[in-house]
């Protein structure tokens, strides 16, 4: 878990870390070069495109291993010979084999250089067989500080479950682990004791039982982001429904341990309820090929695509606690809400680079206000996004460092939300408003982006120049400070705290007269009837004022 986050912890007193800010790495600015190959696009990445992954292993729950393979298919790009694949100590990368030749590996800390001796035409799809083994990282914390998750459920019997996010895919497994290239899709099989079952990404198409264990094959064929990609084993049972949704029946799974199935059939109501309010805010649920999971774990949840994980206890709220003060975070089960909607910002559309993981965030955590906008209302939504800003400690930008895998603040989930809210009353038109985050998910559909584009495409769609609007938000800890004073009929006001050019309008109440004003640098004035008519701020705009 990041130290900005667990100081987050403390000073709201009680654990309102959220799902997926896993313990990426540290507030240190001096990078090594382990840093560097692991978060930037090497030579020896670029050169070839994922296709597919065939991730074959097998769990050996009492000693803690795992072991197996992972075929890769890749497109030639461009000349070259050396092939970089990732995989974590203490894993251990013993082979590599194209073509029935074993290939000379040169191993660098985490990052493994394969010497191709095939020619790589350029626009050639071939595959390389990396073997591999080892005791994974114990997740400490997870999913904060994850890796694997070796635990026991009330009838002692095995409960596992990887998160990596940050930390990345490759502490369990060998693969391109840089966000910028999904592979296009993936086969996942797992060998596992009889007595457990292994749920992974996409559809089950395959148990075969072989000795005294069973394999489980998983098919995903929609692009997937690495971290995406888990295994989660043990005693599970199975329900399973249909939605009707927008792009048809929607089939909807869900593993829960034995003896939760009933608190499950009646939690996970909200998993359906959830794809409705969601479809009607960013549009179709992105993987319906690969159908929707829940699936129980011994951790608090994350945002694995199409089998997002589970462990809230069964409770409204984050672990039963508001997030907002309001009482409206009790409405909604937390992980459910929030990790779904992951599956429209982080799995659908996915930062290139870590350092731009407040989009992920940033719009997951405003779909909580939008799900309660759904069903309680725009008054309830704005309230429970306003009562989150308590937890903003503006540390440090939203926006991290590039190419060194570092994320910006864990700002990104409140200070994003409002962000988002506040850019809505920009808008000042909600139906359009939801035609922009439904075409987003259309525009980016299935496709890594940039800060950049999301914000060239919010600044072309809602013909406004959000430049020093996103330059204030993301990428300063300044808020934005309405300076005003009332004396003789007049209003005087302007921003300070500001970066250059921002001049965001914002709407006030001049008694119980509502307008809008757009402040700037330097001093407005507006006459009014009279002095003694109180001026008040519309709270939905992320602001701070001081009256003089």
């Amino acid at each position: 878990m990041q130290k900005q986050l667990q100081l987050l912890l403390i000073f709201i007193l009680f654990p309102i870390v959220l799902i997926n800010a896993q313990g990426l790495l540290n507030q240190k600015n001096n990078f090594t070069r382990q840093d560097t190959l692991r978060g930037s696009i090497t030579p020896e990445r670029e050169w070839w495109d994922l296709l597919h992954y065939y991730l074959d292993i097998k769990v050996d729950p009492d000693n803690k291993f795992i072991s197996g393979k992972n075929t890769i298919k890749y497109k030639v790009l461009s000349a070259n010979s050396v092939m970089q694949i990732d995989l974590q100590t203490p894993m251990k990368l013993l082979k590599a084999v194209q073509n029935n030749k074993e290939l000379d590996i040169k191993h660098d800390g985490n990052a493994h250089f394969i010497t191709l001796t095939d020619k790589q035409e350029i626009g050639a799809t071939n595959s390389v067989v990396v073997y591999y083994e080892g005791n994974p990282r114990e997740a400490v914390n997870a999913p904060w500080d994850g890796g694997i998750s070796w635990k026991k459920d009330s009838n002692g019997n095995h409960f596992i479950a990887s998160s990596c996010q940050g930390l990345g895919a490759s502490v369990w497994w060998p693969c391109k682990d840089h966000m910028y290239d999904e592979v296009e899709g993936m086969k996942i099989s797992v060998n596992v004791p009889s007595n457990l079952t292994n749920v992974s990404n996409g559809r089950l198409t395959l148990v075969e039982r072989i000795g005294d264990t069973k394999t489980y094959t998983w098919v995903v064929k929609s692009p997937i982001n690495n971290y995406g990609v888990n295994i989660n084993i043990g005693d599970y049972v199975n329900f399973s429904e249909v939605f009707d949704g927008m792009a048809g029946n929607l089939d909807m799974n869900y593993y829960v341990l034995r003896d939760n199935i009933d608190k499950a059939k009646e939690q996970f109501k909200q998993a359906p309820k959830m794809i409705k309010a969601f479809e009607h805010w960013f549009g179709q649920y992105p993987f319906y090929v690969d159908s929707y999971k829940i699936v129980e774990v011994p951790y608090l949840g994350m945002e694995h695509q199409s089998c997002v994980t589970y462990g809230n206890n069964y409770q409204n709220g984050y672990l039963g606690k508001d997030l907002s003060g309001t009482g409206w975070g009790l409405k909604f089960d937390f992980i459910i809400i929030h990790e779904s909607g992951h599956e429209w910002f982080a799995n659908n559309i996915t930062n290139k680079d870590v350092a731009d993981m407040w989009i992920h965030e940033a719009f997951t955590s405003y779909s909580e206000g939008l799900y309660l906008d759904y069903y309680f209302g725009k008054e309830a939504s704005a309230e429970y996004v306003i009562g989150t800003r308590k937890n903003i400690v503006n540390d440090r930008p939203l926006i991290g460092t590039y190419n060194v895998n570092k994320e910006g603040s864990g700002d990104m989930y409140f200070k994003g939300a409002n962000i988002l809210h506040t850019l809505r009353q920009l808008i000042k038109d909600d139906e359009v408003w939801r035609k922009i985050l439904r075409k987003m998910n259309v525009e980016f559909y299935h496709q890594t982006v940039t800060t950049k584009q999301i914000e060239d495409f919010l600044s072309y769609e809602t013909n406004i120049d959000l430049t020093a609007f996103f330059n204030q938000y993301l990428r300063t800890i300044q808020v934005p400070t309405l300076e005003f004073s009332h004396k003789k009929k007049t209003l005087k006001y302007r921003w300070i705290n500001i970066v250059n050019d921002f001049a965001m309008p914002i709407q006030i109440k001049i008694g119980d007269e509502e307008q809008w004003i757009t402040p700037k640098a330097e001093w407005q004035t507006l006459e009014t009837p009279s002095s003694k008519m109180p001026i008040t701020i519309d709270k939905d705009f992320y602001i701070e004022t001081k009256e003089i």
